[in-house]
């Protein structure tokens, strides 16, 4: 086992026995067999390309078995296994279909002629000689930038597996991932090569973000300000966590009536914003913080739990028999129920005590996605013009059990009364119920969204860079960044592709980076690790007087 791919690997180095996120040995080298695989199926689908043939069914099934690989998304063995045949079989469709078209066609031995073992046990060994280590390229900095690529891809490929069930594609964003996943098996392409397919990655990432932007609108409407309560009330009750608001609606829709109360958890919590999920009434609050408190949080809910993507952690016992997964979710001894089949997780939580009393803890404010906010720009633009706001800060990105994290709480805790924070994704968390006030009506923390909705906060610079008519590096806006996983390596390659400079990023730099791949990052776009709440608000407001 060799893995690097989430920011809190063992010893910020790598994951050699089991995973710090819970990953045993031979789901790693399912995982790894899963992307050498689709590396095979990558060659096949660009061949395929350049004969004129491409099977509609191929992109999709890529996305959703790329997503399967990303941390804390699946942890079942036999999941994989099954994926992995049905990968194969579709590479093999896919082979007969350019032959029939150009019978002269050949396909590169190696991952685009792999077979399966037949066995789980003999599977698990087949992608244990699928590690990093046995396949590095000869250059390390090459091999830090195809990783790079690999791990945004994952990204991409979660953001554009949720855009596609809700009915959104866009075929060049599948071009891109065969394209870098066949060329990662190359040795023959230079630096320059792949530092272009890293921010080719990054407009890959912000076009499947844009899909998904407008799948969740377009089906549920823009999001609205509006306050969510903290506490609950008695009745039965269903925690829902993970990202996918389609799973949320169908849930919704089926507890209709029932004398069921919905509550969010994680990244959930902006889905509250939507119009359309609004309207259901049993649709209450939200429970808890964000995923690496889940243990103890998910103890604690009285009814059933439903992971709807990446984030579950391994269940305690305490609640293994009422937590379920759905979609490309799983853990082993964990119920995995249909898509949009929600039967189980109702009468389990008809079974469940449900909350016996009322409790007020409060509310928090979200919602404030790019329609919102720029419905109120001119306001906004005043308020900076006479100086009642001095500066914006993203502070965004994911949040991790990992010490140095509360960075971040005091990030935001000393900032001046004349700022205004934008906060998206689940490290808002160190912070969200934090009581900033306002400036001129103007709420000083705005939740923009769910980490996907980075397109969104990317939507405001620019909007605001236009009507200061300046560019987003000149306003007066700092990005301070946390990233776990590998949505957020996609995400932060497309805000070096838009040409973003200046960001501060923490708590820790990516294991999987080079010192030459992070000079190059610090000279073109002068990105920098965090260092202390008070040294970077100084070196922040200080260069921007």
């Amino acid at each position: 086992m060799f893995c690097y791919q989430c920011e809190q690997t063992n010893k910020s180095q790598a994951c050699t026995t089991m995973g710090v996120c819970g990953k045993k040995a031979d789901v790693a080298a399912l995982q790894d067999l899963t992307v050498y695989a689709l590396k095979g199926l990558a060659q096949v689908a660009s061949a395929g390309r350049e004969a004129g043939v491409v099977d509609p069914a191929v992109g999709p099934f890529m996305v959703a078995a790329m997503f399967s690989t990303l941390t804390n998304v699946n942890f079942d063995p036999q999941r994989f296994q099954v994926q992995l045949n049905e990968l194969v079989a579709k590479r093999e469709a896919l082979k007969i279909a350019i032959k029939a078209k150009n019978p002269g066609v050949s396909f590169p031995a190696g991952p685009a002629d792999f077979q399966p073992a037949v066995s789980l046990e003999d599977l698990v060994k087949q992608g244990e000689g699928q590690a990093i280590p046995d396949h590095r390229d000869p250059n390390p900095d090459i091999e830090s930038l195809k990783q790079t690529c690999i791990y945004g891809i994952k990204g991409v490929a979660a953001y554009a597996d949720h855009a596609y069930i809700l009915g959104q594609q866009d075929d060049a964003v599948y071009a891109y991932i065969e394209k870098a996943l066949s060329e990662s098996l190359t040795t023959d392409k230079d630096l320059g090569f792949w530092v272009n397919m890293a921010m080719e990655c990054g407009q890959a990432n912000l076009k499947a973000m844009e899909l998904l932007d407008a799948a969740n609108t377009g089906a549920y409407g823009h999001p609205t300000p509006v306050s969510v309560p903290l506490g609950h009330r008695k009745n039965k009750c269903i925690l829902v966590s993970g990202h996918d608001l389609h799973d949320l609606y169908n849930l919704l829709q089926a507890t209709e009536g029932k004398g069921i109360d919905i509550y969010t958890h994680g990244e959930m919590l902006p889905c509250h914003g939507y119009p359309k999920l609004k309207e259901f009434k049993h649709f209450y609050g939200h429970f808890g913080t964000a995923w690496q408190n889940q243990q103890r949080e998910f103890a604690e809910f009285p009814g059933a739990i439903l992971m709807t993507t990446n984030c579950i952690q391994k269940p305690a016992a305490t609640y293994m028999d009422h937590i379920f997964t759905t979609g490309l979710v799983g853990w082993p001894g964990a119920t995995h129920v249909p898509n949009g089949d929600f039967s189980a997780v109702i009468e389990k939580a008809l079974a469940m005590p449900g909350f016996t009393d009322d409790l007020d803890k409060g509310a928090v404010l979200t919602g404030f996605a790019r329609n919102a906010v720029l419905g109120v720009a001119d306001k906004v633009i005043d308020a900076v013009k006479s100086g009642a706001i001095k500066h914006f800060f993203l502070v965004a990105g994911c949040d991790g059990a990992k010490p140095g994290r509360n960075y971040y709480t005091e990030f935001v805790e000393k900032l001046p009364q004349d700022t205004v924070v934008l906060t998206l994704a689940c490290g808002k968390f160190r912070f969200f119920d934090k009581q900033l006030g306002d400036i001129d009506g103007i709420p000083r923390l705005l939740d923009v969204g769910q980490c996907n909705d980075a397109y969104s906060a990317i939507q405001i610079a620019v909007a605001l860079a236009g009507a200061f008519n300046c560019g987003v590096n000149d306003l007066p806006l700092s990005m301070v960044l946390s990233w776990y996983e590998q949505k957020a390596v996609a995400i932060l390659l497309t805000l070096l592709s838009l040409g973003i400079k200046n960001i501060r990023l923490g708590p820790t730099l990516p294991a999987f980076l080079t010192p030459n791949v992070l000079n190059f990052l610090v000279e073109q776009f002068n990105i920098m690790p965090i260092s202390t709440p008070d040294e970077d608000i100084k070196a922040i407001l200080g260069s921007a007087a």
